[in-house]
C-alpha cells in the first residue's frame, strides 16, 4: 500500500515508547498534486483514529497514544516543509502526534 491508496491505512503498530505509529508509506516526488494526496491520506488516518476503527482493527492500540508518520522517498521541497508543519500544529491540537522521516 502507499500514500496513492487513499481508502486504507499503510502501516499499523507500537513503537518503543508504547505509541500507535500509523505509517503512510509516501514514493513520490514533491509536487502540488503530491500534496493533495497526501493531505487526503492524512484526512482517512485521522477519520480512522476518529471513528475509533483503530480499535476494531488493532485492539492492542487501546490506552495508547497516536502518532502519523510518514515515510519518504524524497526529501521534502520548502513548500512541502511548510504543508509537513501546519500538519504537525493541527494534528498535534487534535492529540495526536506527527512526524515524517526521509528514508531514500
Amino acid at each position: 500500500m502507499s500514500i496513492e491508496d487513499q481508502g486504507s491505512v499503510d502501516a499499523i503498530g507500537i513503537d518503543q515508547e508504547g505509541v500507535v505509529v500509523l505509517t503512510i508509506s509516501d514514493h513520490l516526488e514533491w509536487d502540488d498534486g503530491h500534496l493533495f494526496l497526501l493531505q487526503e491520506k492524512i484526512n482517512t488516518y485521522l477519520a480512522f483514529l476518529e471513528s475509533g476503527e483503530v480499535f476494531e482493527t488493532y485492539p492492542d492500540s487501546k490506552g495508547r497514544e497516536f502518532k502519523i508518520n510518514i515515510l519518504c522517498k524524497y526529501e521534502p521541497t520548502a513548500s512541502a516543509m511548510w504543508f509537513l508543519s501546519q500538519c504537525t500544529d493541527i494534528i498535534n491540537q487534535a492529540g495526536v502526534r506527527f512526524g515524517y522521516e526521509v528514508n531514500t
